[in-house]
């Protein structure tokens, strides 16, 4: 719920020193007291300033003290009320708050700061049918009490009258994300997609060249599953507004299921070089098109051309995607390349360095692969692939000691993984082997049959 309160707490104050002004506004403090009449408004004066002070330092209950002395002196005043209220409402005595707050009121009907703090008091109880009536009197002295309201009806479940209220709010003072917010977890609520979207449809009828409303209605109708009036809706904003950006990202995947592959290249290109459209939003295009060129390789020289064009915009995922691409076609160099790239943006990413680790080992460049694993165990001592990489590669290179030295550590790590064993044992019998200890690489050996031997 949205509380008026922070917003008038400035004007509040306002109102309570001129509140306060008016309350002396006959006395003259510069004139010494000469009688009873003096003595009593300069006591009065005295206990109700030390209440104020007392509430500005957050000692509500001398505040409360002071309050009461000024009312046996003076009973006639709705202020004194009012104070009283607010430093009930901070000790949470509600009932002696509502009970002061409504005699202020009793005595102006009509003050709306009165009505706005006894709002406050049934609102933190939770006493949402009194907190209703309350507002209700609130809302003839500014319009944005309704949206409170209309909160409190959507606590109360009266959904219709939330959003008539609503409706009335956007009439008279446009949209708003907060309301649209309010609008939709009333929609989720009540699972009525059809209000949803005609609500949508009609901010699109009054006012089509908002191109916000267009995009809402898209997204509402793919999200129910109507692609064909979201195909429609989407055409209809680019007849509306040619130069829009963001309806491509909807067009594109549209012309694709539609057949017409040019379209959708023109507008993944349109969506990717696009300075309004998020890095987040481009890495889904791209990757979706990467997805299209896996099943259509026909179109690979366009993958090559769109990626060229936003190499400067590319994040790690999607180096990551384009990796996994070229890796699935064969393509081991781009493959390589693009999980370096996509290394570089995140280097503690595990998998990035377990992919670009294995790939460099199918690739054999084994002096990239005891570096890069070296430094990976830096990171991640405790990963068991780590070392068996890095095992192997020293094997390549004829560095058996440092092999053994790894493989024998990395398998202090390694938990209920028969086939990872079995590899850690066929390395470490090669490795000893190769240093002419036979005994043990053969007790390796045979380790590593026996696991193969259960799988």
């Amino acid at each position: 719920m949205i509380k008026r309160k922070i917003k008038i707490a400035f004007i509040v104050l306002l109102g309570m020193i001129f509140i306060s002004q008016t309350s002396f506004a006959q006395v003259d403090f510069n004139k010494r007291p000469d009688d009873d009449l003096g003595n009593v408004e300069d006591e009065f004066q005295e206990h109700f300033f030390e209440a104020l002070k007392q509430k500005g330092i957050e000692n509500y209950e001398r505040a409360v003290e002071a309050l009461h002395r000024c009312l046996n002196l003076d009973s006639k005043k709705p202020v004194i009320y009012f104070e009283l209220g607010k430093n009930y409402n901070k000790l949470k005595n509600f009932g002696a708050a509502e009970k002061h707050l409504k005699k202020a009121i009793s005595m102006q009907p009509d003050n709306e700061w009165f009505l706005d703090e006894l709002y406050d008091v049934y609102y933190q109880q939770d006493d949402i049918n009194n907190a209703i009536k309350t507002i209700k009197q609130l809302v003839k002295y500014h319009p944005d009490y309704k949206e409170d309201l209309a909160a409190l009806y959507v606590r109360e479940k009266k959904y219709k009258q939330a959003l008539d209220l609503l409706d009335e709010l956007d009439e008279e003072l446009g949209v708003s994300e907060a309301r649209d917010a309010m609008r939709n977890d009333i929609y989720s609520i009540t699972g009525n997609a059809d209000d949803r979207i005609e609500n949508l449809e009609q901010r699109v009828a009054n006012n089509p060249n908002n191109e916000e409303n267009h995009l809402k209605l898209i997204y509402r109708y793919s999200q129910t599953g109507n692609k064909k009036k979201a195909y429609k809706a989407a055409q209809n904003l680019l007849k509306v507004k040619p130069e829009s950006k963001f309806v491509h990202l909807a067009l594109y995947k549209f012309y694709l299921e539609d057949g017409k592959v040019n379209d959708a290249i023109n507008s993944v290109k349109i969506a990717l070089t696009s300075p309004e459209i998020n890095a987040d939003a481009k890495a889904k295009v791209l990757k979706d098109f990467v997805a299209f060129v896996s099943k259509n390789p026909e179109y690979e020289s366009n993958l090559v051309e769109i990626t060229a064009m936003v190499d400067d915009n590319k994040n790690a995922q999607t180096h990551s995607d384009l990796g996994r691409y070229y890796l699935k076609s064969g393509d081991k160099t781009k493959a390589l390349f693009h999980f370096k790239e996509a290394l570089k943006q995140d280097s503690n990413d595990f998998k990035l360095i377990k992919d670009v680790l294995l790939l460099q080992l199918d690739m054999e460049d084994y002096a990239a692969v005891v570096k890069s694993s070296n430094n990976a165990l830096e990171l991640y001592p405790a990963q068991p692939i780590l070392y068996l990489v890095n095992g192997v590669a020293n094997n390549k290179q004829g560095d058996y000691k440092k092999a053994i030295d790894n493989l024998e550590m990395g398998l202090d790590f390694l938990i209920d993984n028969p086939n990872m064993e079995a590899d850690f044992y066929s390395e470490l019998s090669i490795a000893y082997k190769a240093i002419n200890n036979i005994n043990k690489s053969n007790t390796f050996a045979k380790k590593a049959q026996a696991l193969k031997a259960q799988q």
